[in-house]
């Protein structure tokens, strides 16, 4: 799962140990060569669901990371493009890939970023905010955007009760509840927190218009349904 540049086994255990932004710290120089970093596939069939929409003018990577998001945002908007992330050492390697993008530390359950966005992004993510800090993050970036201006986010489906997947992240889920049970500053991050109809009624709380797309390209489950929608989220009004 790891490239020879990735982190090792102990030092992924140091950063499980540590609260989520010194453990983001620690591993952001070797984040991109981990699974965790939202694999290309993903990012440009988010590109192309978004691209009969452009152009767009100023974007915002909310919770960006290393700036993996840069790849959809600077073909889409035609303004300048932000990334926001509170782990220092993500910021840092952020700066050195895309040097042109302007980049923001701020805890983003209190974002308060001018509303002059049309487009904001975010990959990844959601998994790292309990259910009870989602209304805050999605009235932030509401905050954060225009009138008219839109959320995107992709979303996975549930995995069948019958694949691996389903009781690997399981799995992943209770171990980090029982290490957050017993060890502080906990690490959140979990898998199955966020799914898409709880998520779709907090962004209707915050005040969004939402609709959802398909992202066919990233292929279809055997029901024929698809493996990932595009959350479409949309601030009311004209910009």
């Amino acid at each position: 799962m790891f490239s020879p540049q990735g982190p090792s086994l102990r030092e992924l255990a140091v950063q499980a140990l540590s609260s989520v932004e010194r453990g983001y710290d620690l591993l952001a120089p070797k984040f991109d060569h981990t699974p965790f970093r939202t694999p290309d596939a993903i990012l440009d069939a988010t590109a192309d669901a978004l691209r009969p929409l452009a152009p767009f003018g100023q974007g915002l990577d909310v919770c960006c990371g290393t700036g993996a998001g840069m790849r959809v945002l600077r073909p889409l908007c035609q303004g300048r493009i932000t990334g926001v992330d509170f782990s220092a050492g993500m910021l840092a390697q952020a700066r050195r890939a895309h040097p042109d993008a302007e980049w923001v530390r701020a805890d983003v359950r209190d974002l308060r970023l001018a509303g002059d966005f049309d487009l904001a992004v975010s990959f990844g993510a959601l998994g790292h905010f309990l259910p009870a800090e989602r209304p805050a993050l999605f009235a932030g970036v509401y905050r954060a955007l225009r009138p008219g201006g839109l959320f995107a986010f992709p979303i996975g489906a549930p995995q069948p009760i019958t694949s691996a997947w389903y009781w690997a992240l399981l799995g992943f889920d209770l171990v980090m509840r029982v290490r957050n049970a017993v060890r502080r500053p906990p690490f959140v991050m979990y898998y199955r927190t966020c799914p898409l109809h709880a998520v779709r009624d907090d962004l209707t709380a915050a005040g969004f218009t939402v609709t959802t797309v398909p992202l066919t390209a990233l292929g279809r489950r055997e029901d024929g349904s698809p493996r990932y929608r595009l959350v479409l989220a949309r601030r009311p009004g004209t910009s």
